[in-house]
């Protein structure tokens, strides 16, 4: 059997698993990449399940990545959480890293917010600063649906509005509400996990790229086959290669992570409020 396919029947049965464990059946979930753990600091836990007791998921190894799944209430909205993710060059493949995406479908959910830390490649881009992603590039050299086609999903997905208009709008009344500036932009992703040569940024910036991470789009990929809504959200944590006059350092990343703490619990849940008012 493919992994997808795999994948595909690990998540109904552990979709099972977690509707035995909780009452609350949410059409918002979270996915906290680097940086956003800490909009669970208002988060209202009903159930929490370590990622190593859900069969389907990944072992996630990289700091600031909990690998817990939540379900609770951000405010008044029931919302489900994924407080980590799993990534491609850790060495799992993208059915592997994927899985939760098609898990949230099985379980109920209808829209996802995918968040992120990310390099920034346009100009005007400082440390902290919060991108809603209007689109993306992907340079990771594969593709979550290659295989086998599955005859209840679409084979060719398309992509012409991969992350929802409304959502991003919600994301957008949210900074403000938050007294928070966002910007939108093209989200580039690579396979990692060495930062960009800056001839490459260069090149990523011709391409019309305004920030470059390593996760998002295979999970944008999957949860529009699975006819999920998607926004995402970037916290830019660095400028990229050839943007700063300094080398890279991982540390300068936990170091912006840590100072946009608050700014981004406020932002998230100012953007679960909304999506409550607005359903």
């Amino acid at each position: 059997m493919h992994p997808r396919t795999k994948a595909i029947v690990a998540a109904d049965k552990t979709a099972g698993k977690l509707a035995r464990l909780t009452k609350l059946r949410p059409k918002l979930a979270l996915v906290l990449g680097s940086g956003f753990s800490e909009a669970l600091r208002e988060f209202e836990v009903e159930t929490r399940v370590p990622y190593a007791d859900l069969p389907g998921f990944p072992p996630v190894g990289v700091s600031g990545h909990a690998g817990e799944f939540l379900v609770g209430h951000l405010g008044d909205t029931p919302v489900a959480v994924l407080s980590g993710r799993a990534h491609y060059y850790e060495g799992h493949s993208l059915a592997e890293i994927t899985f939760p995406i098609r898990l949230l479908k099985a379980f109920g959910i209808a829209d996802v917010l995918l968040t992120n830390a990310a390099g920034g490649i346009r100009w005007s881009f400082q440390r902290g600063d919060f991108m809603v992603i209007n689109d993306h590039i992907n340079l990771m050299g594969d593709n979550p649906l290659r295989g086998p086609a599955q005859s209840d999903l679409p084979r060719f997905v398309d992509l012409t509005r991969a992350y929802d208009v409304n959502l991003s709008g919600l994301l957008l009344k949210a900074g403000k509400s938050a007294k928070l500036k966002l910007h939108s932009g093209v989200y580039l992703a690579v396979p990692g996990p060495s930062y960009e040569t800056p001839a490459e940024i260069q090149a990523f910036a011709s391409l019309g790229a305004d920030a470059v991470g390593m996760s998002t789009v295979p999970e944008t990929i999957v949860a529009r086959q699975c006819g999920l809504r998607v926004a995402g959200l970037s916290c830019i944590t660095n400028l990229a290669a050839g943007c700063t006059p300094g080398l890279l350092h991982h540390s300068e990343v936990i170091e912006t992570v840590q100072q946009m703490k608050g700014p981004a619990a406020r932002l998230l849940y100012s953007f679960a409020q909304l999506y409550e008012t607005t359903r």
